[in-house]
């Protein structure tokens, strides 16, 4: 299933609401039929009691007595299988909907060119109950053409009866369908509003869960609880202003339409009064008149069901219309690239690294860093050519393949040790991570729980570094690598990545001593531009460099 085409100003509200609308075209149009169907089979139960009082009652004829009852029986068949089948395919294309746009924003946010906007938890709310809630147009498809057949038929019958009582009808609906829509406007903004403070209390609860255990090492408890407290309180808040304005919008519909069959009941009372229509004909338009109250006030809960639906799908179309971070090329590298690479950062960072040769580098400050790994990792359009090819004119999953980044904060796959760093034993003894193999329960098949929290941080941190070095990359991208483990392992895995990677490109982009040490040429970075180059030994001279790598 593809999704939405993401871009600025491309996705709307209305795109997104007819493509969850279209997830499943023929099982709305059925739910919509039998919905309609159920609505009429009720509107003509007053119809055939009235034929019954008519025909049978009136007439005395036990023979059309009988027969006009099982009429009223099989409509009641009607009734309650057009029901069934009717609103089960209405909760199931409502359900489908909700996947189909839960889906375009995963595909969104995990596609690769990045650049999907909000945190983590305000994405986990856009995609589970904004989508949920915007699923709800089809309903408001069905449940609404269902209404509308109803009325039709009540207003067709009433006219049969008497054209006066229809015209009462047909010019009142209108009336009340657009009082309810000028009634439900304010319902979209503060939909959107509830919605936008809900996502938020959920960052602030992800952002809680995620760093607990920080929370609880610097003693940070009683902050993170006042913070979750008050996005709540506020999320409180919005709930209670748009259930109030909710309610007000409810009641004053109730109203309107309340008013609206005093006026239907009393000419139909002054028609029957006036011998214009029978006594049949009385008790159909009576018992229609109490009918047309469930299809009106099912039309006036659908204004602020769309409203909600509409308000929900704005969100919806925030995430889909960003546009990506980076542009994806079709291009494609040599099976055996050479690693020789070239990067040329906008703020004026010129890198150029031999291929096969292990580079350090030393930043003063952390946006150099940044800047460095986001063009490495195309997670950010940058000049970075690899054996003479532009990055960019590449298949994004290919490049990353080919040059790979790995970053200080990656965090582990749930599942074993094994299914994050596979089973040689050669990345593992470079990362010293067999030391860890060794401590747990069942080695390699052990569980290291959902982003490796099992795990305490140099355990994390050198298992990752296996999974980095397992895949033997052309081009390997180290970040900080070894900042959570002693000295004595930090210079057993500054020796093992050397031997590991001797003859493949790497990048080392850290301040250890011990991973300079092992480097062939290291340049100090400062303010966008390589300030000084050589080896960690001659570096040592430069105050700058002791002040960042020995300090």
């Amino acid at each position: 299933m593809e999704p939405v085409t993401a871009g600025p100003g491309l996705v709307t509200v209305g795109a997104v609401l007819r493509r969850g609308a279209g997830a499943r075209p023929r099982e709305l149009g059925l739910a919509a039929f039998l919905v309609s169907l159920h609505q009429l089979a009720e509107a003509a139960v007053p119809v055939t009691v009235g034929w019954v009082i008519d025909l049978a009652v009136v007439s005395r004829d036990s023979g059309a007595l009988l027969r006009w009852l099982a009429v009223v029986v099989a409509v009641f068949a009607v009734l309650a299988s057009s029901a069934y089948f009717g609103y089960f395919l209405g909760a199931r294309t409502v359900r489908m909907a909700a996947h189909r746009m839960r889906m375009d924003v995963a595909a969104r946010v995990l596609h690769p060119a990045g650049g999907a906007p909000g945190r983590s938890g305000e994405l986990v709310s856009t995609a589970g109950s904004d989508a949920d809630r915007a699923g709800q147009v089809c309903w408001v498809v069905a449940a609404g053409i269902a209404a509308l057949a109803a009325l039709a038929g009540g207003a067709v019958v009433l006219l049969d009866a008497s054209v006066e009582l229809g015209l009462v009808v047909l010019g009142g609906v209108p009336l009340v369908l657009l009082s309810s829509r000028l009634l439900a406007r304010p319902l979209v903004g503060r939909a959107e509003a509830e919605q936008e403070s809900l996502a938020a209390a959920t960052a602030v609860a992800t952002d809680v869960i995620t760093g607990l255990r920080v929370i609880k090492g610097i003693g940070a408890e009683a902050a993170a609880g006042e913070s979750y407290r008050a996005a709540s309180r506020a999320a409180l808040r919005a709930r209670l202003a748009a259930a109030n304005l909710n309610g007000g919008y409810v009641g004053a519909t109730n109203v309107i339409t309340g008013l609206f069959l005093v006026v239907v009941a009393w000419v139909g009372g002054r028609l029957a009064l006036d011998g214009a229509i029978s006594i049949g004909e009385l008790v159909a338009g009576v018992g229609l008149a109490q009918f047309l109250i469930g299809p009106l006030e099912r039309l006036t809960e659908l204004g602020a069901l769309l409203a909600g639906a509409r308000g929900s799908a704005r969100r919806l179309a925030g995430v889909l219309a960003t546009p990506p971070a980076v542009t994806e090329g079709t291009g494609t590298l040599p099976t055996r690239p050479e690693g020789a690479l070239r990067v040329q950062l906008p703020g004026g960072l010129a890198l150029d690294v031999a291929a096969g040769e292990h580079v350090g580098v030393v930043t003063l400050r952390a946006d150099d860093a940044s800047a460095l790994l986001d063009a490495l990792a195309r997670d950010a359009d940058a000049p970075v050519q690899l054996d003479g090819t532009d990055l960019r004119d590449v298949g994004l999953d290919e490049a990353r393949r080919t040059v790979l980044v790995a970053r200080h904060e990656a965090t582990l796959f749930e599942g074993t040790v094994a299914d994050n760093t596979g089973r040689d034993p050669a990345p593992l003894a470079a990362a010293a991570a067999d030391e860890v193999v060794e401590t747990l329960p069942e080695g390699l098949d052990s569980d290291v729980g959902e982003r490796g929290r099992t795990l305490s941080g140099g355990q994390r941190q050198r298992i990752g570094l296996a999974r980095a070095l397992a895949e033997h990359a052309p081009v390997l991208v180290l970040h900080d690598p070894t900042t959570a483990v002693d000295a004595a392992t930090e210079h057993r895995i500054a020796t093992g990545v050397s031997t590991l990677r001797a003859g493949r490109t790497t990048v080392v982009v850290a301040s250890s001593p011990a991973l300079l040490a092992r480097c062939h040429r290291v340049l100090l970075v400062d303010r966008g531009a390589v300030v000084a180059s050589g080896s960690h030994a001659e570096l040592v001279a430069d105050a700058r460099y002791r002040q960042a790598v020995l300090a």
